[in-house]
């Protein structure tokens, strides 16, 4: 028998100790947004989206031109909440079972044993994931939505808490695959780094010509804790009239675009909203907290047939047309 936990995961139930005060996460949050400051140079606003995002339980999709710091930003993430960290290497013959884990027969002991891939980790590096093809990309599709894997129907509970960080290259086109809308989809957050500032850029030369300070970085919290925050979190007070405000916000991408934000889609803006709520000291959710959330998660979500309007401009035109009161 294995020793990997089949399990489901309840992960806002694990452990007798009682979730942080508001207060706590709000200065948790902070803590790790310095801690990794020490290594990433400016992305102040793109660091708070990876936290947020992983405060509400959700997944990362970085996409950006090579050597901007998407894989240092998941590293740094990584580092400082102190949690087991894998990555996977995604390259054109990569195969599912190199990301889930395969049975292997036990000469020995005579029978299978389950070696878990690098998906049992709780935070997951997957690099340069469109450089795999669709079939190895949608391993993680059980896993980013359900906390599990199965294999040979066997179904395997993921360590908690459990986040996916990907990165995308966005240039070499010819030598990539497109992730599939469903997975996609997955993803709470699309976030772009983009270059430095020369001001910025300056500062990372200085730090980074002897030593990288990846590798002196140290944790600011641990896993029990960060579990903790999470549920905090989760508790986070959501009015009807925000939840309303989401919905309507939904109906008009739907409205007016080819595919526009599915169900799940409203599920994580409410999710991250209740997590910059907590990183600002508060237990309920302003209107204010989903227009901030709301490009990050909403527009990587939307498909349209006229090219020369996107995802982007799609959320843009619903937050400025979208009343927050219908009856004001």
């Amino acid at each position: 028998m294995s020793d990997v936990d089949q399990t489901p995961p309840t992960e806002l139930s694990m452990g007798e100790e009682d979730p942080l005060s508001v207060s706590a996460v709000a200065d948790l949050t902070s803590e790790i947004q310095t801690n990794v400051s020490r290594v990433i140079v400016g992305h102040g606003e793109v660091v708070e989206h990876v936290l947020t995002a992983l405060l509400g339980r959700g997944h990362v999709l970085l996409e950006d031109v090579p050597g901007v710091g998407k894989t240092m930003l998941a590293r740094s993430i990584a580092r400082s909440i102190d949690c087991e960290f894998s990555r996977i290497q995604f390259t054109p013959d990569l195969l599912p079972t190199d990301v889930t884990g395969v049975n292997v027969f036990n000469e020995q002991r005579r029978e299978f044993e389950f070696q878990p891939g690098p998906v049992f980790g709780n935070v997951v590096l997957g690099d340069e994931i469109n450089r795999a093809p669709p079939k190895t990309q949608s391993a993680l599709l059980e896993a980013m939505e359900e906390g599990q894997v199965t294999v040979d129907g066997e179904t395997r509970s993921l360590p908690q808490p459990f986040v996916v960080i990907a990165t995308q290259n966005a240039v070499e086109p010819n030598r990539t695959y497109e992730l599939p809308f469903a997975e996609l989809d997955r993803f709470t957050k699309k976030l772009h780094l983009g270059y430095p500032d020369p001001e910025e850029e300056s500062d990372l030369l200085g730090r980074t010509v002897g030593d990288h300070p990846i590798e002196s970085l140290e944790p600011v919290t641990d896993r029990e804790t960060l579990v903790r925050a999470r549920r905090t979190v989760a508790s986070v007070r959501v009015e009807t009239p925000v939840r309303d405000y989401v919905t309507r916000l939904a109906g008009y991408t739907r409205e007016r675009a080819e595919v526009g934000v599915s169900p799940r889609g409203s599920i994580s803006l409410l999710r991250v909203a209740q997590a910059r709520a907590a990183a600002d000291g508060r237990d309920y959710v302003v209107p204010d907290d989903v227009q901030a959330e709301a490009p990050a998660v909403l527009a990587h979500r939307i498909h349209t047939a006229d090219r020369g309007r996107d995802g982007e401009t799609v959320v843009a035109d619903a937050l400025e047309q979208v009343p927050v009161d219908p009856d004001a």
